[in-house]
């Protein structure tokens, strides 16, 4: 599919007043809080900007304190990480029966897992780099060598690069071995792939044409992400047949981990060519250097506008106009 035929539907409703009082929730205390706080008072401007009657809320404490004296109709999740992404605090809203952006339980439960959503790809068929899974106190370094160099260590419940090391070399194992003999959760040891690192977004149905990231430095870590402004980001990321397949891939990915209303899926590059799923972002980052605003953007959708649909995906299917 080209840019050309790839759009997005009319808006659902145009009528801000039919969202109600929404919750911008971010912050919180994962290790992402100030990403999430970026992020946060960027939706929130983009809201208050189309008319939503829309406020920040500080964390899921002071959100229960809110919905329990009713002050708020649904909310747009922006709180990457920790209990914002791993279905605790999607549970709680279905329990006060609140409307919110962003997969459900199981999708967000899931994918907050890195190396259980490896597990259903792989047994749904679904192509995923080689990994090993490292439990607290075990022997990562014989993990490595199993495996065998380079390889990626990361935490297999952590976004926005915390805690993730880049091993070519035994000397580069040094720094992991000292971060998991205090790291009390499990390490995901994964194949480093060469070809190419890239993201795709999904909004509802549509998947968003890929985005190629091509980082100053050897690799896309926290700096490149969230602070260099030379960081390249080509999109779409591919062309013709391959960016077909990799926007297939993503949304196939998305789907077998029980993703719904919007996400990220993070794709590489085997160096033989092939597209490997990586990860899913059930709560992607929107700020200036956030990577779904970016590919929205090459269809014609600006930022606030991008907000709007997301938020429109809290709303029920058959929502339109006449039945807001």
């Amino acid at each position: 599919m080209t840019l050309e035929n790839l759009v997005f539907p009319p808006l659902r409703i145009t009528d801000p007043n039919a969202f109600g009082r929404v919750a911008v929730l971010m912050g919180g205390s994962s290790a992402e809080r100030e990403v999430s706080l970026d992020s946060g008072r960027n939706v929130l401007a983009a809201l208050q900007a189309r008319g939503v009657d829309a406020h920040a809320v500080d964390g899921i404490p002071a959100l229960v304190d809110a919905l329990v004296h009713g002050k708020f109709d649904r909310v747009f999740n922006i709180l990457h990480g920790g209990d914002g992404e791993n279905g605790v605090l999607q549970g709680l809203l279905e329990s006060f029966e609140v409307p919110y952006t962003g997969p459900g339980v199981l999708g967000s439960a899931l994918t907050m897992d890195k190396i259980r959503t490896k597990q259903v790809w792989q047994s749904a068929g679904l192509p995923t780099a080689r990994f090993v899974r490292v439990a607290a106190g075990d022997d990562l370094a014989g993990a490595v060598r199993g495996l065998g160099l380079p390889v990626f260590i990361k935490p297999s419940m952590e976004g926005s690069s915390v805690g993730v090391f880049r091993v070519l070399n035994d000397a580069d194992l040094q720094p992991a071995l000292e971060f998991a003999a205090t790291y009390p959760g499990e390490l995901l040891v994964e194949q480093m792939l060469a070809g190419g690192e890239f993201t795709v977004g999904v909004i509802g149905d549509v998947v968003l044409p890929s985005v190629r990231i091509v980082p100053a430095g050897d690799w896309y870590d926290y700096h490149a992400k969230y602070v260099a402004d030379d960081t390249q980001y080509l999109c779409p990321g591919q062309d013709g047949a391959d960016e077909a397949a990799i926007r297939a891939l993503a949304f196939a990915g998305y789907s077998a981990a029980g993703c719904r209303g919007w996400g990220r899926v993070d794709v590489m590059r085997h160096a033989d060519g092939r597209f490997m799923l990586l990860e899913v972002n059930t709560a992607p980052g929107m700020t200036s250097h956030s990577l779904v605003p970016k590919a929205a953007a090459q269809l014609g959708v600006g930022f606030e506008e991008l907000c709007w649909r997301i938020l429109e995906q809290s709303l029920p299917a058959s929502t339109s106009e006449a039945g807001a």
